[in-house]
């Protein structure tokens, strides 16, 4: 498929969910056109670099997210944080956070982690256990349970921190994040 006829694709597959999309977000007829007509415009200057066709969908409405943002600062509004993505109905893809996609990096993270801090870490975040429960496995005292989770979960946000820039709603939830462009991505065990 060429760039022009992707573009057109994206027009036909998203136009209507980006309108929607950033018109949830602005008061205004005209500022949400305005921001739709800059984000595909941003759409079309970038399709040529863009590496992964099977990210589509989420790279067109980060787009649209960062024309969003980007009016809020040019008009020097407060609201700017309200208007980014706020979860609502399950299902709704434009609006949905990034939360089980990182989730599922982490048993690859814990496993890059030294040993006695991952198996802590996994045992007691993805496993569910106690710390008292993780303590008797593992044949430590509690209070030692306690400093293997607390750095070993330090470690591993140190870890995701290398990996990736991450954007949060204010719930705490993640709703974009990029790749850090670094050299190597080596995590100081």
């Amino acid at each position: 498929m060429s760039e022009s006829e992707l573009i057109g694709h994206i027009y036909d597959s998203f136009g209507s969910s980006l309108r929607r999309f950033i018109q949830s977000r602005v008061s205004g007829k005209h500022a949400a056109e305005d921001i739709l007509q800059e984000a595909f415009l941003r759409i079309s200057k970038g399709v040529s670099q863009l590496a992964d066709r099977d990210r589509l969908e989420p790279w067109v409405f980060r787009i649209a997210r960062n024309a969003v943002a980007d009016y809020y600062r040019s008009v020097g509004r407060s609201q700017q944080r309200d208007a980014l993505v706020d979860p609502v109905e399950e299902g709704n893809q434009e609006n949905a956070n990034l939360n089980g996609e990182v989730i599922e990096w982490l048993p690859r993270f814990i496993d890059g982690l030294p040993e006695s801090y991952g198996k802590a870490v996994r045992l007691y975040v993805l496993e569910g256990r106690s710390q008292s429960e993780l303590a008797q496995e593992l044949g430590i005292s509690l209070s030692g349970a306690k400093s293997r989770i607390q750095r070993g979960r330090s470690k591993l946000a140190i870890a995701l921190k290398a990996c990736c820039s991450f954007e949060m709603d204010r719930r705490g939830n993640v709703i974009d994040y990029e790749p850090v462009k670094r050299a190597s991505r080596v995590v100081n065990r």
